[in-house]
């Protein structure tokens, strides 16, 4: 069954429910944003709790967009015969979870104390939009001794990959080696606002990639890590192989097997997210879950860019 599931009763009324917090979250674009900010989870009781588990494309309002938002409404993080819903499949190693303004307020120690070591948040998207979550995140996850990141929604059809890679490290996706920070993500898929690789030939998006990566190393100094889907980066980026040796690879792939499927032009993952419909102590409705392919010490040795 593909990821754009059949619609039951239940999920109609998701989506009409959708429709109230988009309409709540377009005043968020215009609107000032600070650590006090509202969130799409704040916005009354019609709000989700939690990341919409169908989407269609062009369903979201802009700047709204999730960790594996274009994967689910173009349908390219879960396998032709998948479950409904990915039930959760590696569990065990080291934990980690994604989150933005769809999961609301988090209790950060509830989340470490379940086993959660890792977490990467939503900070930016294009070049004009903040996650309203972010500033309480960001501060709270590294308090309860989460080790914490941020990522980068990519548009790349609304300007240059050196213009988003400034916003992003302008507004929290710096790095500091602090013994919990992570190095930032690229979140490059499928575009959940219209074409899948928002118009761009495969050219021109390895060139928008590696403009972002050369910028935001020379802002960081770190290598970023890229997010992506099998089926996104090999029909955008044609299998590129020139990433593998510059950034840490994130596959999503939402599947029950032991391992997922990578990109074509890598050989390896450093994060795999194996669903987008877990559930983690401390936080509402659906959270996206990941593995760290290796120990907790690989993990720290990753935080703090040492060998």
């Amino acid at each position: 069954m593909s990821i754009r599931r059949a619609r039951t009763a239940g999920s109609r009324r998701r989506r009409l429910t959708l429709a109230g917090v988009l309409a709540a979250s377009l005043t968020l674009l215009v609107a000032p944003l600070s650590a006090t900010a509202a969130t799409a989870a704040d916005t009354g009781a019609d709000a989700p709790a939690g990341e919409p588990t169908t989407l269609e494309v062009g369903e979201l309002a802009p700047g709204t967009a999730f960790m594996g938002a274009g994967e689910l409404a173009h349908g390219d993080a879960t396998p032709d015969d998948a479950p409904q819903f990915t039930p959760y499949a590696p569990t065990d190693g080291v934990q980690g979870i994604d989150v933005s303004h769809w999961q609301g307020s988090i209790n950060w120690t509830s989340v470490r104390n379940s086993g959660i070591q890792f977490a990467w948040m939503k900070a930016t998207e294009g070049t004009s939009y903040r996650d309203p979550s972010f500033n309480t995140n960001y501060p709270a996850a590294h308090a309860a001794g989460v080790i914490r990141g941020t990522y980068h929604f990519a548009l790349p059809n609304s300007s240059s990959g050196a213009t988003q890679a400034n916003f992003f490290a302008s507004n929290g996706g710096a790095w500091s080696a602090d013994n919990l920070t992570l190095p930032g993500v690229l979140d490059i898929e499928s575009n959940p606002y219209g074409a899948q690789c928002y118009g761009l030939s495969t050219t021109q998006m390895r060139t928008w990639i590696q403009d972002f990566y050369n910028t935001y190393k020379a802002r960081t100094g770190r290598d970023v890590v890229i997010y992506t889907s099998p089926s996104w980066w090999n029909t955008c980026t044609g299998s590129w192989s020139g990433m593998a040796s510059q950034s840490p690879l994130w596959v999503a792939h939402w599947t029950t097997a032991n391992s997922p499927t990578l990109p074509g032009g890598f050989s390896v993952h450093t994060v795999w997210q194996y669903t987008d419909s877990g559930s983690v102590s401390g936080v509402s409705g659906n959270v996206d879950r990941d593995q760290f392919n290796g120990s907790r010490d690989r993990l720290l040795a990753l935080a703090n860019n040492t060998p």
